[in-house]
């Protein structure tokens, strides 16, 4: 496993050990990572501040997404996905989408290389999270 997925699983455990969803993101340029990000929805109370947002918030003005790549531990949504699709970014890395399938389809139909890594790890992390709230999990993913 490479040092971005590294960080982003990082990212998704600070948010489950902050109460939050395991769900973290890294934005990669050139080989160096420019922000990183994870699942805030429940500590911020925000509900559009999925891992991938809160990453790509992180950035801030960079100007040109083009040249970046950027790492989820699950499958981008369709809110995330649009962002990505939106700012230009043509490659996504995600760690699994066995737990959530996510917006795979819509996001290479615009173009954007989506590599699966279908890691134990990130698909154990998830599977605990559901397991212990999931009613919290249905929020998130909008199934209430």
């Amino acid at each position: 496993m490479d040092k971005f997925m590294e960080a982003a699983i990082a990212q998704a455990e600070k948010s489950y050990n902050e109460g939050g969803i395991p769900i973290g993101s890294v934005l990669m340029r050139n080989g160096e990572i420019i922000a990183q990000g994870h699942n805030k929805r429940v500590q911020e109370a925000n509900p559009i501040l999925h891992g991938e947002m809160d990453c790509l918030l992180n950035a801030g003005r960079i100007g040109s997404y083009k040249d970046t790549v950027i790492y989820s531990t699950l499958m981008p949504c369709y809110m995330c996905a649009g962002t990505i699709v939106q700012f230009n970014i043509k490659k996504v890395v995600v760690g699994e989408s066995r737990t959530f399938t996510g917006a795979r389809k819509f996001m290479e139909s615009h173009g954007v290389e989506v590599v699966d890594l279908n890691l134990q790890k990130c698909v154990d992390m998830m599977t605990r999270f559901i397991d212990e709230k999931p009613t919290l999990w249905n929020e998130d993913i909008g199934e209430l």
